[in-house]
C-alpha cells in the first residue's frame, strides 16, 4: 500500500528549508502532498496561483510530488487526499511546542500520525517570513529559496 504524508503550509514563499524537509521525507513515504492552506485572514507575499506555480515548477519532474490548496482543517484535507500522515519540520525548541499540540489534536480527531523532522542546522535561520522581509526591502533572497523559485 502506497504511503502518503500532507505536508502542509502557507510557503510563502517555498524556501531551501521546505525544500529539505520534501527530499528528507520522501526518504520515508511513497509520495507527498505539498498542501498550501487557504486563509482568507491571513494576507500573504504572492498569490496562491503565483505559490502554486513556483511549487509545481520545482517538482514538475518528480512524480512522487503533488501540490495542492486546501482550505479546510488540515486533518480533513488529509482524510480526503488519504494521507497516512502529516510532515511537519521544525527549527526551534519553540516550533516543538506548537507542532506537538496540533499532532495530538490531529491524532485524535482522525488517527493521522504526524511526523516530524528537525531543520538541518545549515538552514535553522531561514524562514519565510524573513525572507517576505528581505524580499519588501529589495534584497538578494537567492541563497535562501530553490533557484527553480521565480520570485518575480
Amino acid at each position: 500500500m502506497k504511503k502518503i504524508a500532507l505536508f502542509p503550509g502557507t510557503f510563502d514563499p517555498f524556501t531551501i528549508g521546505h525544500q529539505s524537509l520534501v527530499n528528507r521525507g520522501l526518504e520515508l513515504v511513497d509520495e507527498i502532498i505539498i498542501s498550501i492552506g487557504v486563509n482568507d485572514k491571513k494576507s500573504t507575499y504572492f498569490t496562491l496561483e503565483k505559490r502554486l506555480e513556483q511549487i509545481r515548477t520545482l517538482y514538475k519532474d518528480n512524480p512522487r510530488i503533488r501540490v495542492e490548496p486546501y482550505a479546510t482543517l488540515t486533518v480533513d484535507f488529509a482524510r480526503e487526499m488519504n494521507a497516512d500522515f502529516i510532515l511537519r519540520g521544525i527549527r526551534t525548541v519553540n516550533d516543538f511546542e506548537y507542532e506537538k499540540t496540533i499532532a495530538d489534536v490531529n491524532r485524535k480527531l482522525a488517527g493521522i500520525e504526524t511526523f516530524i523532522l528537525f531543520t538541518e542546522p545549515e538552514h535553522t535561520h531561514i524562514s519565510s517570513s524573513i525572507v517576505r522581509e528581505l524580499l519588501r526591502y529589495g534584497k538578494d533572497v537567492s541563497l535562501f529559496v530553490p533557484e527553480e523559485i521565480d520570485l518575480y
